[in-house]
């Protein structure tokens, strides 16, 4: 039974011989007491107050305590609420529960009685706020669409995805493939006012370019071989919604020059028209390319990737959220295992430190498809297979002899990590690439030996 001093209670009640009892026998059940004699000065309590329970008799005056129910209940909808029935009256004690109260009392009752039904109602209310938790939070999981993550680089994410969701921003994502770019797409989706119309999503690099802009934006009967009748195009088809067009960078230049004039002025028009068609469609576009160098070589127009980078969103690689390899394993196995109607294997320490360990180059996207590979044959060996085969034992090893004289070895290893990050302007993931040491080693060294970017 609860005994915290922080529950505070409020006893409704019109007589004042009972309406102290009452409170005599909480308070010194260490529950912080306020009473009132009318529905109307509990309401006024109600608004300046918090208490966790509201303990009310049915009759008072010219109201009831169901019209008392029916208030908190509206306004205040976690608030615990017993009821106080004359005579055992069993028809008031239905219609109270009914209405929401957690519990009835019939009087007269007694002492234990009293502090049970309180007991009852605080246990109410805190298995309501719960559930309003997990619901806010599966609701949230939700429209994450898959983003799991808890490393401050996802947490960056998430914070971008929720301040421009709403807003009809174009967005540029940007990451390596394997990432989640699209699953980012998805996320700024579902949280934005479109949820409930079309998501379309499009691959630039695998449209052919023969009929690739009839795809996305349409063509009238006739206007090629094979026309026989309208054709919708993929931007028409989201109207209203969101289009994603992953592997933006792929897009061929006449391609680009569609994109732009939507973007410019939110129309488009079908081949073999010549009349315009508005459309609302929110664009976001991926790419694992480097854009801007991508501009400077001529291979992507200017003026368009600024149209489409309004806002960028980065995604991480896994090897850059190590933190977050076991918290996506798990969500794997279990995702996979409910996939297929498998028994979710269990991964031991050891699997758990090569996950860490590997350099994972096709980021989340391949560790989804060990993790499934895994569920499916349960063989701890189809997980990791060929995690140590990326190293190259049979590079060449660079020009270097040890002195006749004895040497520092740590200032030697300091020297080269400092090198190795100086030829990668300061780029920590390459370096260690180019070191061929995981990203996980490479970090420590660096902080062993207080090496910085600078």
């Amino acid at each position: 039974m609860s005994e915290n001093k922080l529950n505070q209670i409020l006893v409704v009640e019109d007589d004042a011989e009972q309406r102290q009892l009452i409170c005599d026998i909480l308070s010194a059940s260490q529950f912080y007491v306020k009473s009132a004699d009318c529905v109307e000065q509990a309401i006024v309590l109600a608004k300046t107050h918090h208490f966790d329970v509201i303990f009310s008799d049915w009759k008072l005056g010219e109201l009831s305590g169901l019209e008392l129910l029916n208030y908190i209940r509206k306004n205040y909808p976690d608030t615990g609420f017993v009821i106080a029935t004359a005579y055992g009256t069993i028809n008031h004690a239905v219609e109270a529960l009914q209405l929401g109260a957690d519990d009835y009392l019939p009087k007269p009752f007694k002492r234990q009685e009293l502090l049970l039904t309180i007991d009852k109602a605080l246990k109410a209310k805190t298995l309501r706020r719960e559930n309003k938790a997990l619901s806010a939070q599966l609701s949230e999981q939700k429209k994450l669409v898959g983003l799991v993550g808890k490393t401050p680089s996802m947490q960056a994410v998430y914070q971008r995805i929720e301040k421009i969701s709403t807003t009809n921003a174009t967005v540029l994502i940007l990451g390596e493939s394997g990432t989640g770019k699209e699953l980012a797409a998805r996320a700024l989706h579902e949280n934005s006012p479109r949820h409930q119309q079309p998501f379309i999503a499009i691959n630039c690099g695998a449209i052919a370019a023969s009929i690739a802009e009839a795809e996305l934006f349409g063509a009238e009967k006739g206007a090629y071989t094979g026309a026989n009748s309208t054709k919708i195009g993929r931007f028409e088809a989201a109207n209203k919604g969101t289009i994603f067009l992953d592997e933006i960078g792929e897009l061929s230049p006449s391609l680009q020059a569609h994109l732009l004039r939507f973007l410019q002025e939110g129309t488009i028009t079908r081949l073999g028209s010549n009349q315009e068609t508005s459309l609302d469609v929110r664009v976001i576009a991926a790419t694992h390319r480097n854009l801007e160098q991508d501009v400077k070589q001529g291979k992507f127009r200017e003026d368009l990737f600024y149209r489409l980078n309004v806002v960028p969103i980065k995604m991480p690689p896994l090897r850059e959220r190590q933190q977050d390899i076991a918290l996506l394993a798990d969500h794997f196995i279990q995702l996979h295992a409910r996939q297929h109607n498998c028994q979710p294997p269990q991964l031991n320490a050891d699997l758990y430190r090569q996950l860490f360990e590997y350099h994972w180059p096709g980021n989340v996207r391949e560790l989804s498809n060990r993790i499934e590979r895994f569920v499916l044959l349960q063989d701890q060996k189809e997980l990791t297979d060929s995690f140590h085969q990326s190293v190259d034992i049979d590079q060449e090893l660079p020009d270097f002899k040890l002195p006749a004289k004895s040497f520092n070895w740590e200032n030697f290893e300091r020297h080269c990590l400092s090198q190795a990050l100086k030829m990668h302007q300061g780029n920590r993931t390459k370096a260690a690439k180019y070191l061929k040491m995981s990203y996980k080693a490479f970090l420590y060294r660096l902080e062993k030996y207080e090496i910085t970017n600078n």
